[in-house]
């Protein structure tokens, strides 16, 4: 009788080109959206109180933001962008958007989004210039900024500052105090801006991200 030597194993278990051929391509894993609900609320001095709402809608790269009552009272914008990250324990944020602003004022707005954040520490800002395309003397430059520190997961507190036209201000840009709270995907954060000034008022905002 003849014998004939046994294949190796491995050439055994391996499929053969036609079952490679066949074999369905790997599935491609779709990136989920990311989508924050929420509002300002502020009550300046001699002026009514207000909400401001804003919703975004992120994609991997792709960054997508309505807002009302933010540049002016009873308008609304609408935002695309681009989102990059850069870092891990020190982390960079950067959003550059591009918006158009239809209401009371009608116009285009170029801006930016970032966060710098540090272990607890972190700074966020988002800055709009809103180019009047009707009287370019209103154009005006938007900003809101943040410096917090987080002790915990679910608190922090810091400063805030913001610069708008929705209301007449006392100063260039107003400053505070915030402390805030987030419990799973709900946040909320309040607002004391001008402590020390002749004309406090108080803010705040809630809204969830899912």
């Amino acid at each position: 009788m003849l014998a004939f030597p046994s294949l190796p194993s491995w050439l055994l278990l391996a499929p053969c080109p036609q079952e490679v051929a066949d074999a369905p391509p790997p599935a491609i894993q779709e990136e989920a959206w990311e989508i924050s609900i929420g509002s300002y609320a502020l009550d300046p001095p001699g002026e009514d109180a207000y909400l401001a709402p804003i919703v975004t809608a992120d994609r991997g790269a792709l960054h997508l933001e309505a807002r009302y009552n933010y540049e002016e009272l009873d308008a609304g914008s609408v935002f695309v962008g681009r989102n990059f990250s850069f870092g891990d324990e020190l982390s960079l944020d950067l959003t550059p958007i591009f918006g158009v602003v239809a209401g009371p004022v009608t116009g285009v707005a170029p801006g930016l989004e970032l966060e710098v954040a540090w272990k607890g520490l972190a700074l966020y800002a988002e800055t709009e210039y809103v180019i009047d395309l009707e009287q370019r003397a209103d154009d005006f430059l938007y900003t809101w900024s943040e410096l917090t520190f987080a002790p915990t997961d679910w608190g922090r507190f810091g400063l805030v500052g913001q610069r708008t036209r929705v209301f007449d201000q006392e100063l260039e840009v107003d400053r505070g105090l915030l402390v805030g709270v987030t419990f799973g995907g709900f946040w909320l954060d309040l607002y004391l801006f001008n402590p020390d000034g002749d004309e406090p008022y108080a803010g705040g905002s809630v809204g969830v991200g899912f």
